[in-house]
């Protein structure tokens, strides 16, 4: 591999911070009356109408409908970095996880063994780092929760699930899922599981297989459909962007020069634009995110690239703790003070984030 075309360590982590800020905006924006709703887990043509409406008539209100339209997209980019860093960290050559090489075995038992105590621990760790990220968070979410208006009614199964990590597979997920924003644990337990199955150190033309399929599921179904609202909060919705990552990783085919980035950008958020109107090419919409993604951090300036580079440092414990101050500050904008509400809200999710990330360092970590 040629490292000098990887995405640095500096870039990857700027690149979450701008990730983690699009989430965390468009989770307060979308719970606004009166602002464009966006085409997350289904399509619908007349959220699209509302964005071309608001673009040829904007108001004070464009910031807000646009994170709330389209923020929601660096969900995407996380899955890419994602698999990104699972490449970086496992496939290099010379670097196994550790405690996970098989030795050649001279019957299929020893083999199988060695191969299902590798997936354990594969997994377990993975879990646990989840886990350990979003209990403390989730816990604190249900007291504030239940102690402001609107509280949320937990049936038994609700909290067991979101423990266990597993409640995107029940019926009606997005009645379930609360915090919402949580869904993304359940989906990652599902795409490091399939990875370690069937992707790691695989033939690339495994990764563009379960691309091609997952792709193919959802475009059988109809706009509204129930079925792809299920799909796509599972493993069969996200696994493009996180195939990409894969793929991009493995592949180091990455632009030299700030023109080609450039370029390559602008040509990405042109065709985000044009591909999100439209029910077919809506689903390619997160391939050209990750690629205006990876561009943007190679054109950035370096004090600009470094803001974002501190915001990502805390990206996992603002992921988990905005929706606790969401529920806090968000009577402010739905009062009128819609960008004072906003500020607020941000500001106190990153100083509280700051915080919680420095209490998960004291934490023990999980052992590989």
């Amino acid at each position: 591999m040629n490292n000098a075309q990887l995405l640095s360590r500096a870039e990857c982590t700027a690149l979450r911070g701008i990730a983690i800020l699009s989430i965390v905006l468009h989770n307060y924006c979308h719970w606004l009356r009166g602002i464009v709703h966006e085409n997350e887990y289904n399509y619908n043509q007349d959220n699209v109408d509302s964005l071309m409406y608001i673009l040829g008539h904007p108001d004070n209100r464009l910031f807000i409908h646009l994170f709330s339209f389209f923020g929601h997209y660096g969900v995407p980019i996380f899955l890419f970095l994602s698999a990104y860093g699972l490449v970086m960290k496992y496939e290099r050559p010379g670097v196994l996880p550790q405690g996970n090489t098989v030795q050649l075995a001279t019957d299929w038992q020893s083999y199988l063994k060695g191969w299902v105590s590798g997936l354990w621990r594969f997994m377990r760790y993975h879990w646990l780092k989840l886990f350990r990220m979003m209990i403390f968070g989730f816990v604190l979410f249900l007291v504030v929760d239940n102690i402001t208006p609107g509280a949320h009614r937990y049936k038994l199964t609700d909290i067991v699930t979101q423990l266990l990590m597993v409640n995107n597979f029940m019926p009606e997920p997005h009645h379930v899922i609360w915090p919402g924003p949580y869904w993304f644990f359940g989906l990652m337990v599902q795409l490091y599981l399939l990875y370690r199955l069937l992707l790691y150190k695989r033939h690339w033309g495994f990764t563009l297989a379960a691309i091609v399929l997952c792709m193919a599921a959802q475009m059988l179904c109809q706009p509204g459909d129930d079925a792809l609202n299920y799909l796509r909060y599972n493993f069969v919705g996200g696994m493009l962007p996180f195939g990409i990552g894969l793929l991009y990783a493995r592949f180091n085919q990455q632009l030299v020069g700030f023109w080609y980035n450039l370029l390559f950008f602008v040509v990405s958020v042109v065709v985000v634009l044009n591909y999100s109107n439209g029910f077919t090419a809506w689903f390619f919409v997160p391939l050209f995110v990750c690629s205006a993604g990876f561009t943007l951090v190679k054109i950035l300036p370096r004090c600009v690239l470094r803001l974002f580079e501190w915001v990502g440092t805390v990206s996992a414990a603002l992921f988990v703790v905005h929706p606790i101050l969401r529920k806090v500050f968000i009577p402010i904008s739905r009062r009128g003070d819609l960008y004072t509400g906003l500020l607020v809200y941000l500001v106190a999710s990153i100083v509280i984030a700051y915080l919680y990330h420095e209490m998960l360092k004291r934490l023990p970590s999980p052992k590989y």
